[in-house]
């Protein structure tokens, strides 16, 4: 994955083949995040310039040029924001999609009192999100974002056992909407780094889907991800 910034609307295309032409074969796609949040506490995406990025006509007229490459974009958007990806989803059904970070539910700010409002807000967004057959999930990177546990001041890194336990209802969500061919865990390095490990991560993904079948379990590992980016 690469960048290349869909607001210059058909003016992206020859930045996409500049990109393909130095991957060697190997490029698959763009991250244009657009999270962004008018509290000043959460941080926004450098690139994001307001609240709906997606929503305007630049930018879907690059995702149409980056679809007609055949090339995907990985979306990341905060929770509030879903319902603009739905939206673009929706309005070019062509486009394929990677929601990035189980569509990042917020959980610090001015969210930090309100985690029961944000997961119904999330959940009703999600839900919307899955019938868009062109949308893939992946599962994580809640690290930061969601801030369920306080890495920041917690003498020691969370146990997987907890970690599993904090980010089970949203994970276990998406895949239930989604179903497992259209999930992939991420692993969110070198961000999530700053909380847990990368043993310890991996064995929060495999603690949440211990009941899955095999066949299951390979699709959110690997097979997923192999199918989407297209991978040998």
């Amino acid at each position: 994955m690469g960048f290349g910034d869909l607001t210059l609307g058909d003016r992206v295309e020859p930045v996409l083949d500049a990109l393909m032409r130095a991957a060697g074969g190997r490029f698959r796609g763009v991250r244009h995040a657009a999270a962004w949040d008018a509290s000043p506490i959460i941080g926004n995406s450098r690139v994001a310039t307001g609240p709906h990025v997606m929503r305007q006509p630049d930018f879907r007229a690059g995702l149409r040029r980056l679809t007609k490459l055949c090339l995907s974009l990985d979306a990341w958007a905060f929770h509030p924001q879903l319902p603009d990806v739905v939206d673009l989803a929706q309005s070019i059904p062509d486009a394929r999609i990677v929601m990035g970070h189980c569509g990042a539910p917020l959980g610090y700010g001015p969210y930090a009192d309100k985690q029961d409002e944000v997961f119904r807000t999330w959940k009703a967004s999600v839900s919307d999100l899955a019938k868009c057959d062109n949308v893939v999930m992946k599962l994580g990177g809640m690290m930061m974002r969601r801030a369920s546990f306080d890495y920041r001041t917690a003498p020691a890194s969370p146990s997987s056992e907890e970690l599993a336990a904090l980010w089970r209802p949203f994970i276990e969500t998406c895949i239930e909407l989604f179903g497992p061919d259209r999930c992939m865990f991420e692993s969110n390095f070198p961000v999530d780094k700053m909380g847990i490990g990368w043993a310890g991560l991996w064995n929060t993904f495999k603690r949440i889907v211990a009941g899955a079948s095999p066949a299951e379990k390979v699709s959110m590992f690997s097979g997923t991800a192999r199918r989407v980016y297209r991978l040998a």
